[in-house]
């Protein structure tokens, strides 16, 4: 009994093999060929510009925070006319699982995802893009979007120094 067992065990994975040998092939030739992406896939992040070419993220740190991983990190300035910009911008590609949380959580709509998956690097080291690498030069999904011009915050002079606004406070004359 266990025989026959041994012998059909034996010759039923070839002939699954020799009734599939004629089928047509279900393999994308993958370089060549491209597959088509789901419309709401998260692919490489990106760093947008306004529609006057200026940079939309005003380092608030809410991208990063929103991170469950940590793989955002920045460093804000600001710039003589008192608009808000991010000295340095980092991401590392290599922790990120592409879960665009940050992209839900930034309020000008600077970080948004493409449909671009090919990041694929030997050296860990090269997965960490930089500004320059994530800054591109159009307005991503939303064109029309500005957020000095939405907020109603209109940067026309520096901290203090627009009609009745009070200038900055500084904390150390508070001190007995």
């Amino acid at each position: 009994m266990s025989i026959w067992r041994d012998i059909k065990g034996t010759i039923e994975p070839f002939w699954i093999t020799l009734r599939n040998m004629f089928r047509p092939v279900a393999t994308v030739e993958y370089p060549e060929v491209r597959t088509e992406l789901a419309p709401r896939y998260r692919g490489r992040l990106i760093l947008t510009r306004d529609p006057d070419g200026q940079e939309r993220c005003v380092a608030c740190y809410l991208c990063s925070a929103a991170c469950p991983v940590d793989c955002i990190s920045m460093q804000s300035t600001e710039a003589e006319n008192g608009r808000r910009y991010a000295a340095w911008f980092r991401i590392n590609f290599s922790r990120c699982i592409f879960c665009g949380l940050c992209t839900e959580a930034c309020p000008t709509l600077a970080i948004q995802v493409t449909g671009d998956f090919e990041m694929a690097n030997r050296n860990p080291l090269e997965t960490v893009w930089e500004k320059e690498e994530l800054l591109v030069d159009h307005c991503g999904q939303e064109p029309d979007y500005n957020f000095y011009h939405h907020a109603g915050i209109g940067v026309t002079a520096a901290r203090g120094e627009s009609p009745g606004e009070d200038k900055p406070v500084d904390v150390k004359d508070l001190m007995p």
